[in-house]
């Protein structure tokens, strides 16, 4: 049987459509209970993480008209701004272009300002002309133009990572330190769920089809940078008003801060080919073993081992804690979900698994499971995608094209 995407498109419409998650999907796959073609019509898939790649386009008001005639530099809660392409002339607002991964310092970067900009915090801002200062105070909500854009994201695969040198290493892909001799990993990337790993040759996801960034609608710009055809990403773009502030974020390393992005897309089942697209399960997707300082492949396993058996989320025992000062649970967190002696905040929480490595009273638990290394198993110590996350702007996405407010592309 095959469907045209119109037909799709008029049976939600007509409230007859079945749309499921990505995850209810594998939930089936995993019973043996294969959906046939004329049985499901949308599969919604979904992933978080860390995404470098992100810039935001900003207009930003400093002052009344005419008080300074174009900014020569600018930045917002510290964060440094490129001011331009459009000089905005005489016109007292500034134009400008900031980086997910540029800092005002080393707790607080480009995604933590998109995650305030969305939720309508308060932000200082600071520019200078011709040698003179500038300052205002505004809401996130006040900025008249603010659009997200991501240049590499939604990876169809990552690598993990581990250090085979005997020194611990600084990464991007380490909270702290990493340490050496390969004895612990980390992994990106939600597997099963990932748009692309469900739409491989991007038969659906292609330039126009419309996604979630962050809970907000967008559209997919055309492949990102670093694509090919065995590992492809994408480029996106939302404006940030409909944002949900906990689908983003910083995301401390000990490199510095990271941008963390979230992406929901929506794939349209026409026929056999799509269906079995979207059978895929983590145990079918590789996952190459790098090494972290030259990046030659020292091993291969698969998804599974990252999401299969494992915990998504952190469990708390807060008996356990001793009372540590500093916590270090609360130092080494890289979203800022941990403060000492209150529960874990959820809005912020990514399930990195930072806190179960660091905490010397084991207050923090969970299954992070393990890969093969060269003939040994070594732990995952890090996770840079939360695969709860990408399931829930998944069922976000479901939601929405059955209530007739997210259009699937015709």
């Amino acid at each position: 049987m095959k469907k045209t995407i119109p037909e799709i498109a008029r049976s939600i419409a007509d409230g007859i459509a079945t749309v499921c998650t990505a995850g209810e999907l594998k939930d089936r796959v995993r019973r043996d209970d294969i959906p046939t073609v004329e049985e499901i019509d949308v599969v919604t898939c979904g992933t978080c993480g860390v995404m470098s790649g992100t810039c935001a386009v900003l207009t930003i008001p400093v002052a009344e008209p005419g008080v300074f005639k174009r900014a020569d530099a600018i930045t917002i809660n510290g964060v440094p701004a490129f001011p331009g392409p459009c000089p905005n002339e005489g016109l007292g607002i500034v134009d400008c272009i900031v980086y997910g991964t540029a800092r005002a310092s080393p707790r607080y970067g480009g995604g933590h300002l998109f995650r305030d900009i969305a939720g309508g915090s308060e932000l200082q801002i600071e520019a200078e002309s011709k040698g003179k200062r500038y300052e205002a105070t505004i809401s996130g909500h006040e900025i008249p133009y603010a659009r997200l854009c991501t240049t590499r994201s939604a990876f169809c695969n990552y690598s993990a990572f581990v250090n085979q040198k005997d020194k611990e290493q600084v990464t991007i892909f380490s909270v702290i330190p990493f340490p050496g001799n390969a004895d612990g990993a980390t992994v990106s990337g939600c597997g099963e769920i990932n748009p692309l790993a469900n739409d491989p040759d991007m038969r659906f996801i292609h330039t126009g089809t419309p996604v979630l960034v962050n809970g907000a609608p967008g559209l997919v710009l055309g492949c990102g940078t670093r694509s090919s055809r065995a590992r492809p990403n994408l480029a996106l773009s939302a404006d940030f008003f409909g944002m949900d502030p906990e689908y983003m974020g910083g995301f401390i390393t000990s490199a510095g801060p990271e941008c963390l992005v979230s992406v929901g897309a929506a794939i349209p089942v026409t026929d056999e080919d799509a269906l079995a697209n979207l059978l895929i399960l983590d145990e079918d997707i590789p996952l190459p073993v790098v090494d972290l300082i030259d990046r030659s492949q020292v091993d291969m396993t698969r998804y599974s081992r990252v999401w299969q058996g494992t915990s998504l989320t952190v469990f708390e025992e807060h008996d356990a804690c001793i009372l540590c000062t500093p916590c270090l649970a609360e130092q080494s967190c890289p979203t800022g979900a941990i403060v000492s002696g209150h529960p874990i905040d959820p809005t912020h929480c990514v399930s990195c698994g930072t806190c179960t490595r660091v905490c010397p009273g084991k207050v923090y638990t969970m299954n992070m499971g393990s890969i093969p290394v060269l003939g040994r198993e070594t732990p995952i110590i890090l996770r840079q995608s939360d695969r709860r996350r990408g399931e829930r702007i998944s069922a976000d996405l479901k939601n929405r094209i059955l209530c007739g407010t997210f259009q699937i592309q015709i």
